[in-house]
């Protein structure tokens, strides 16, 4: 029963503190009451937690953006990380096309200029997106993850601080309204029968009775006044107080800045990172894409809108090619001077070739391997000699040494 009772008392005042911070808080804003203003410091340092926190939103969110812009993908990612549980690894856009590629380049054949080429391509894109994968992690672990922390924790401790001086702000108000009231309805009781009334018995009589209750009502006053000094002291300490710990959390904010400052390196130094594998593995692929001759036709024997002479002994054409990155590419003269000569030479292999059955020797790119022409071979083959392993070779993966 004790305990009810207290939970009801409690309760009662709870409520009736409400409703006083409600009250003060309506005057306020319609102009009939005071306010105590902070001082120009906290007031800075309100100022500024509150753009930190607003900037750092919106940078987390574009950051989260950037690195998933796929919109369903990180709602996934948001409820798998309330539900404590890992997201499932999904391939990402560069690795699918990659093997896409792959896929299209096996099936038109490795042995041809064009399957080679997607081949290729697939593999620096499957690349790119090892890389991208190892970016969003990074940014993740070192950037984000920082930036959310406080969001989600220091800012709540100092959003939920700062609520807390509004409401001894709001007390402290109160208690100032209170006791101003309580002085003014003094003085004016004590102003009340001030003058001796004159007259008859029974006016003088009244007049008694008047003083008697006005000496009582003095006594009521002045104990409300007691009271609501002790209130205002009371409540202006616990508003100095929660003002002083607000004050220190918000001082944080400039350790706050520097942390994020040192995260927000970490994060250009990911991308920097980044973009530079990407930039060395395209710069590998274009390599590779450029020692293809341009006038390559033996593509699954598909005919080129252009007309090709009849009079060029094979498919590399009349005179050499260069590649975008430099490298020579061996002139048909010193091929057809292999094929019709019985011995062998030594040439360079300009890219990898996977070969396609058991009759072919696969090559990497930048060995020396010796190669010879057989009789009967087709003009874009010749045969390719590597310690006890030997195959068919095709001639545009060459250059011949001198």
């Amino acid at each position: 029963m004790n305990i009810m009772d207290f939970n009801v008392k409690k309760l009662a005042a709870d409520a009736g503190t409400f409703l006083s911070r409600a009250v003060q808080f309506t005057e306020e804003k319609l102009g009939q009451a005071e306010k105590t203003e902070l001082d120009a410091h906290l007031e800075n340092l309100l100022s500024k937690a509150e753009c930190t926190k607003i900037w750092t939103e919106k940078i987390m969110k574009q950051t989260e953006v950037l690195l998933q812009p796929n919109p369903n993908a990180r709602i996934e990612e948001f409820v798998y990380e309330k539900l404590d549980r890992k997201a499932p690894s999904r391939i990402n856009n560069p690795e699918l096309l990659g093997q896409y590629m792959i896929d299209a380049g096996t099936e038109f054949g490795p042995g041809t200029a064009y399957g080679n080429a997607l081949i290729k391509c697939g593999e620096t894109q499957k690349r790119i997106g090892t890389a991208d994968r190892e970016l969003i992690q990074t940014s993740a672990l070192n950037f984000l993850t920082p930036l959310r922390n406080f969001i989600e924790g220091d800012y709540k401790t100092i959003a939920k601080e700062r609520k807390l001086l509004q409401n001894k702000r709001l007390d402290l108000d109160a208690a100032k309204t209170r006791l101003k009231k309580a002085k003014a309805a003094e003085t004016r009781n004590s102003q009340l029968n001030s003058a001796r009334l004159e007259g008859d018995n029974i006016m003088v009589n009244f007049s008694y009775v008047l003083n008697f209750l006005h000496v009582k009502w003095l006594k009521i006053w002045a104990e409300e006044v007691t009271k609501s000094e002790q209130e205002l002291r009371i409540t202006q300490s616990e508003f100095d107080r929660q003002a002083e710990i607000t004050r220190l959390l918000l001082e944080g904010i400039s350790s706050t800045h520097a942390h994020h400052l040192r995260c927000l390196n970490d994060f250009v130094e990911a991308q920097m990172t980044y973009y530079a594998q990407c930039y060395q593995y395209m710069l590998d692929l274009q390599k590779q894409l450029g020692s293809f001759p341009s006038n390559y036709l033996s593509n699954n024997n598909q005919t080129s809108l252009t007309p090709v002479p009849s009079v060029l002994p094979n498919a590399i054409g009349s005179s050499a090619v260069a590649s975008t990155s430099g490298l020579a590419i061996t002139s048909p003269s010193n091929l057809s001077d292999l094929k019709e000569c019985s011995g062998s030479r030594k040439a360079r292999v300009l890219y990898d070739y996977d070969a396609a059955n058991s009759t072919e020797l696969s090559l990497l790119a930048d060995e020396v391997i010796t190669v010879f022409s057989v009789v009967g071979m087709d003009s874009d083959w010749l045969m390719g000699e590597r310690g006890n392993q030997k195959g068919k070779v095709p001639i545009t993966y060459l250059e011949l040494l001198n």
